[in-house]
């Protein structure tokens, strides 16, 4: 089972995983020995907060900055964490709506706080489109 199934499957809850499209990256072969390769990028799986400090590299966003900027739009994220559609596709059908990256973490299971917490460990995951729109979708290990 790779990382990343482990990842979503909610088995690596200290860990943080992130989608990089190949042209956002300048050196992708450098990310080779720790990333999954996928159709048009790669997926990282690492812990915590070496994580958000790789992502903040590759990225130039601070992950807590993006979530913060995201939570508040919902949009949808595939389940693998390879892409999404963007919520702006609908009202601007003449840009660019393709994922240039996605972070997500996931939170055990937590009966206390209730909601979707209390179904099942959640899988937060926060993605930047091309043009500019911040979104993000959570959702319940083994619902999707």
């Amino acid at each position: 089972m790779s990382k990343r199934s482990e990842f979503l499957a909610g088995d690596r809850p200290d860990d943080v995983a992130f989608f990089l499209r190949e042209d956002t990256v300048d050196d992708l072969d450098a990310l080779e020995p720790y990333a999954e390769p996928v159709e048009n990028g790669v997926v990282l799986v690492l812990p915590g907060e070496n994580g958000r400090s790789a992502f903040r590299k590759a990225t130039g966003t601070d992950p807590m900055e993006l979530a913060q900027a995201a939570m508040d739009t919902d949009g949808t994220i595939e389940s693998d964490l390879t892409g999404g559609v963007c919520p702006a596709s609908d009202d601007d059908s003449n840009a660019e709506h393709a994922v240039r990256f996605v972070f997500a973490f996931a939170e055990e299971q937590n009966e206390d706080v209730g909601g979707i917490y209390a179904q099942g460990d959640v899988v937060h995951a926060y993605a930047v489109c091309d043009c500019g729109q911040r979104y993000s979708q959570k959702w319940v290990v083994g619902e999707r």
